[in-house]
């Protein structure tokens, strides 16, 4: 009997998941900042910056921030084959896929049922991470590959082509629920509305009063109508029908929708549609560098913020507005796990959008934080600034990555890390627990709870049967307990069970050796950090031929 087969993507090591350790983020309130004062009612203070691993910074958020996001973007490396100088091309794109996998299979998660994830990416690996992307989040839920002009000039350089583009993947979380926000006309759209014949109800655009239906399809809308200033009869193509009926046609008409040219002349009337009634615009599926900005624009935006010190890549701040505009609405939480430069977080910002970044580099630093305080002080007049009216206001939060909460002792044992201080500790294990960290002010035993009766306790002392009496007491009968402890005397965790059934017992640090990864402080993908491949043993037989240094 054959095993059931599926459609799948396969490369080398795909069966390895990384054991993920649900970090803690700690706060350093010397890198945070806020605006002096406040500037609107919708300033926006919880955004976060994350400086760490990108990859156990989202499994650090997955816990709170599980469901709740509205828009992913990401601008993740373009594995140009630079960094892979050691590999064979099978490993090279095997190392990019598994990294990916594992970062986008907790975006999944972190969407909302109504959220989109949007990726810009090149061809090098566009069409392996779309198909990448239907096994995570499912083909039905692929969206669109939206094509982004990001040069101004050709490449002239090029071998083969001028890469004048990039992919822009949009994928939904469901595609049943989500919908993109329509947009507003632009200038070239605006400037199709005239107003030719002085109508008072204001400038219009038109439309064929005909469509591709034929007479055979659609009899009931092949009929004749009257041209009203030479009161001739006109009839539709037997292939293209007209789009109304005659009833909606006399309505038409009643209203003074149809145009047959200044005097009359036209053939075929066309149907009036007023700006003052129009709708938002759907997106299109081709993006253009004068509406969503290029790659010469985006260097520029930096060079103008830092002089002298440009940064490599950026995206333009028009692109991310783009996507912001039919991805998400005031007050949504928008998400970049690959901050870079920080534009995504600096456009959200000036848009009145939640945003959470996370970045390793040290650019976090040296860009990301300046930039974003010249947006919070009114600082930056550069980007979008004047297109969205941002006048400054909001701030962030900066946290770091925890340490590892385990480390080895001199020994070879996995100890708690001394870095921990008791809140650190407590906040951990109720992460690890499936625990809402909040302590109680009133009872020392409350460090979380997984529901209104439900509480942990987070210590490492070693526990007697006085003091496990005492928190049984305390409890009570109609709420649980669960003690981590550093250990506890005069009976075993089962013991303890049936004498207290309101209290669970386990030992720190064994209750969670087996859950993570401890110690992995590196998932990045810099894959040029990674340990080369072993040179095979040289051939004897070439070897003497040709020498070490071959022919």
């Amino acid at each position: 009997m054959t095993q059931k087969q599926k459609l799948e993507l396969t490369w080398i090591g795909k069966d390895k998941r990384p054991k993920l350790e649900p970090r803690i983020l700690v706060e350093e309130a010397e890198k945070s900042y806020h605006a002096r004062q406040r500037v609107t009612d919708r300033d926006i203070f919880d955004n976060q910056l994350i400086f760490g691993d990108n990859l156990l910074a989202l499994k650090a958020l997955e816990a709170e921030y599980a469901g709740k996001v509205k828009c992913v973007f990401i601008d993740p490396p373009y594995n140009t084959g630079s960094a892979f100088t050691h590999y064979d091309d099978g490993l090279e794109h095997s190392i990019w896929l598994g990294l990916m996998r594992d970062r986008l299979e907790i975006l999944r998660r972190l969407l909302a049922e109504d959220g989109s994830l949007w990726i810009t990416i090149d061809d090098n690996e566009a069409h392996y991470l779309k198909v990448l992307c239907d096994e995570v989040f499912g083909r039905a839920n692929f969206v669109a590959n939206l094509a982004w002009h990001k040069r101004v000039s050709p490449a002239n350089d090029a071998k083969y082509f001028s890469g004048d583009f990039d992919h822009v993947l949009v994928i939904a979380k469901n595609k049943e629920v989500w919908r993109p926000n329509r947009l507003e006309k632009n200038e070239s759209q605006l400037a199709n509305y005239r107003n030719p014949d002085n109508d008072p109800r204001g400038v219009w655009n038109s439309a064929a009063y005909t469509c591709a239906k034929t007479a055979e399809e659609r009899p009931n809308l092949y009929y004749p109508i009257v041209n009203p200033f030479s009161l001739e009869e006109v009839w539709p193509s037997r292939t293209r029908v007209w789009a109304y009926d005659r009833k909606t046609h006399e309505k038409n008409v009643e209203a003074g929708l149809l145009y047959w040219g200044k005097s009359g002349e036209a053939k075929m009337p066309r149907i009036k549609k007023f700006l003052t009634q129009s709708k938002p615009v759907v997106p299109r599926s081709i993006w253009g560098y004068d509406e969503a900005g290029h790659n010469q624009e985006s260097r520029l935006e930096i060079d103008r913020l830092f002089p002298g010190d440009p940064f490599t890549t950026p995206k333009p701040e028009r692109l991310i507005k783009r996507v912001l505009e039919i991805a998400s609405t005031n007050g949504d939480l928008v998400l970049d796990s690959f901050a870079g430069s920080g534009t995504t977080g600096a456009v959200a910002h000036k848009m009145g959008r939640r945003w959470i970044m996370i970045e390793l580099g040290e650019h976090c630093h040296t860009h990301i934080i300046p930039r974003l305080k010249k947006v919070i002080d009114g600082d930056d007049p550069g980007g979008v600034t004047s297109a969205v009216n941002w006048r400054g206001g909001g701030g962030f939060r900066y946290y770091r990555l925890a340490p590892s909460l385990l480390e080895k002792d001199r020994w070879g044992n996995w100890v708690v890390n001394p870095e921990y201080n008791a809140a650190m500790l407590a906040e951990a294990v109720c992460k690890l627990e499936g625990f809402s960290y909040a302590p109680s002010e009133t009872h020392f035993w409350q460090h979380g709870h997984s529901s209104e009766s439900d509480f942990i306790y987070v210590t490492t002392q070693t526990l007697g049967v006085e003091q496990l009496a005492q928190l049984a007491e305390e409890v009570g009968e109609a709420r649980s307990l669960l003690v981590c402890c550093g250990a506890f005397r005069g009976l075993t965790a089962a013991q303890a069970g049936q004498r207290w059934p309101n209290l669970t017992l386990k030992k720190l640090p064994k209750m969670v050796l087996s859950r993570c990864e401890w110690g992995h402080d590196d998932y990045s993908l810099n894959v040029a950090n990674l340990p080369l491949a072993e040179k095979p043993p040289a051939d004897p037989v070439q070897q003497g031929l040709f020498g070490e240094e071959g022919a």
